[in-house]
This record gives structure tokens, C-alpha cells and sequence, in this order.
């Protein structure tokens, strides 16, 4: 048995993705035989990264409570991956993305003044990540979207591990007669898009029901109201676990576009419910993970075909029901022993 410490980063009160997968490896390594446990390392707003950096790399990972001594380190994204540990294995969510991918969307709104700023900020985070990264024993990545941007800032080498799904209560209840989306509401989840797809005649009558909080609630609801499909999409908010599994089980098929995810782990938890998820070709991990036709759509990430594809599922019962056994099929076969087994592989 080995004592290992989990690391991740996150902002107060945020719960996303990242958090559940901390949870869920800790959990997975103590069913595992290992002695287990998470650390959360502060992750400051914009101009106070430096310190968060460094407070990662001063926290203490390798002698915990009475002078036990860690065995190994797991990290999972920024900046908690700045902990030092002599066998440290990293299981990459993501970087900083406004410093990486996501730069030219970010430095767009900037003045001249913040943009020196933040140039001179982000060629520091790129040299500071990369010296922690060829310091580390092994580097996993959550998918090969994930796997490509490493390779294009910096030509790190890296494995992909995709995560399994959390380990829910999950079930079906047949195909029901709505379309399920969940999702902390942020510009690049684009669930814009899937209103405007409803929007679309060809999907005229399609009900969708959206789930979860996040700065884009209102305008998303006023987007609604102006394109008179209100009454057509609920917005329930934050879900407990048990209600969105109970949506999962119900709904005919899920809607997942976000614009370059990293992972999006609901996609394999839709297919454990037996649901296909919708999909863009530039959704990053979803489309990876969807075989466009078997599991779900993987479409152009435009209004017409989006509610193509909503149409499709909601008028063939039985596709969406291969859809879904297909999808179910596919993550039965990704499991945390087998996770486990390479992240702890000595």
C-alpha cells in the first residue's frame, strides 16, 4: 500500500469538473489498497497567479501527519502541479488557458497597458510550467485535446488517460421526450448554440432542459425570451448528483457543445445512462470521445446543424436507443482500476 497525495487547485466555492475528478481519484486509490488523500492549493484571480504558484510550491507534500512520508504525488492542473515531490505524476485537466490556447480570445480585450502587462506575465507562466513539467516522473493528460496543446506550447511529451466515469448510482429509464444539458454556464460551453439550434425550424416542438449556474444564466434566459423558444427550455439550476442522474435517465439524448473542452466528463456519465450526446467537431474532448453516427452526433458547430441533429434523435426513437447502448458500452469499459493501475505503475 502506498500513501499518496492528490493535487488540485480551485478558486473558493467553484465546483466543476476538476473537483469531481479529484474526488473521485482519491476515492479510486483507497478502494485501490492506498492510503489516499486531496489537497486544494489556492488558485487567485488574474495578476495573482505568481503567489499562487508559489504557495503551491511551498506546501508540503512530502511528510504529512505524524511524520508519515508520501510515497507519491498525482497533480491535476494549475498551479497546484507547482507542489515538489521526488515522484510526482501529473494527470493534466489543463494549464492557465488564457496564456495558452485561449490567448487571442483573452489579449482581444486588453488595453495596451494590461497587454504588456499580461504578455510579460504569460512568457513567465510558460517558462515556469515548463521547468515543472520536465521535472516530473511521468505526464498523463485527461484527453488528446489536451495532448495537442501541450505539444504546441512548449513540445512536451505526454500520454492520454482518459478519466472514467464517477462512480454514481447510474440507470436508464427509457428515452424520454427532451433533450438534457448540464453545465457550469460559461461563454465557451456555448449553450448559445443549442438555443439558437432550438430556435431553428427544423427543430420547432424539441423541449430541452438545461441544468446548472454560472455568469451566462441571464443572458442565456433573455436569449431564450428573444428568440420565443421559452417555453420550450427550462432552466432548473444547480443539480444535486441523484437529480441529474435522474435526468440522465430520462432525457432522449444529451447536449454537450462546448467550443475546445478539455475532457467533459458528461459525456461518458450520458453513456452510462445509456444516452448519445450531441456534439461539435470543435468541442475538443466530447468529440473524441463521440463516434459521430454510433454514440451520439458530432456536427459543424452551426445553428442548422446542431438542430439537425436534435431532430434526428428526437424523431428516431430506436437510433437514440443504439446511440445510447453504444455509448454505455463504450465507457463500461473505462474504469478506475485500470486508471489506477498506470498512474501508480511504478
Amino acid at each position: 500500500m502506498s500513501t499518496i497525495v492528490v493535487v488540485t487547485s480551485s478558486p473558493p466555492f467553484a465546483e466543476g469538473g476538476h473537483t469531481v475528478l479529484a474526488r473521485e481519484l482519491v476515492t479510486a486509490l483507497r478502494e485501490e489498497g492506498h492510503d489516499a488523500t486531496l489537497v486544494v492549493t489556492p488558485q487567485n484571480r488574474f495578476g495573482r497567479q505568481g503567489s499562487a504558484y508559489l504557495a503551491a510550491w511551498c506546501t508540503d507534500v512530502e511528510i504529512v501527519h505524524e511524520e508519515k512520508r508520501v510515497d507519491q504525488v498525482i497533480s491535476l492542473r494549475f498551479p497546484g502541479y507547482a507542489v515538489q515531490h521526488p515522484n510526482h505524476v501529473l494527470w493534466l485537466n489543463h494549464r492557465m488557458r488564457e496564456y495558452y490556447d485561449l490567448w487571442d480570445q483573452f489579449s482581444g480585450h486588453l488595453t495596451w497597458k494590461q497587454g504588456i502587462k499580461e504578455r510579460g506575465r504569460r512568457a513567465l507562466i510558460h517558462r515556469v510550467d515548463k521547468y515543472l513539467f520536465n521535472r516530473m516522473q511521468r505526464r498523463f493528460v485527461i484527453s488528446a485535446t489536451v495532448q495537442a496543446r501541450l505539444q504546441r506550447f512548449g513540445r512536451i511529451q505526454s500520454d492520454v488517460l482518459y478519466p472514467p466515469p464517477p462512480q454514481r448510482a447510474y440507470r436508464h429509464e427509457g428515452c424520454g421526450n427532451y433533450l438534457f444539458g448540464v453545465s457550469r454556464l460559461a461563454p465557451l460551453k456555448r449553450f448559445d448554440l443549442v438555443l439558437r439550434a432550438l430556435a431553428e425550424p427544423v427543430a420547432a416542438s424539441i423541449q430541452c432542459v438545461i441544468a446548472g449556474e454560472g455568469a451566462e444564466l441571464e443572458r442565456l434566459q433573455a436569449l431564450a425570451s428573444h428568440l420565443d423558444i421559452e417555453h420550450r427550455v427550462q432552466f432548473v439550476g444547480r443539480l444535486t448528483d441523484e437529480q441529474m442522474i435522474d435526468h440522465l435517465a430520462r432525457c432522449r439524448a444529451v447536449v454537450f457543445p462546448p467550443f475546445n473542452e478539455d475532457y467533459g466528463i458528461v459525456t461518458v456519465e450520458a453513456y452510462m445512462c445509456g444516452k448519445g450526446v450531441l456534439t461539435c467537431t470543435d468541442s475538443g474532448g466530447p468529440s473524441e470521445l463521440v463516434q459521430d453516427g454510433v454514440t451520439g452526433f458530432v456536427t459543424e458547430p452551426t445553428p442548422e446543424a446542431f438542430a439537425g441533429a436534435m431532430r434526428k434523435v428526437m424523431d428516431e426513437r430506436t437510433l437514440a436507443q443504439r446511440m445510447g447502448e453504444a455509448g454505455h458500452a463504450v465507457a463500461r469499459q473505462m474504469t478506475w482500476p485500470k486508471a489506477i493501475q498506470r498512474l501508480v505503475a511504478p
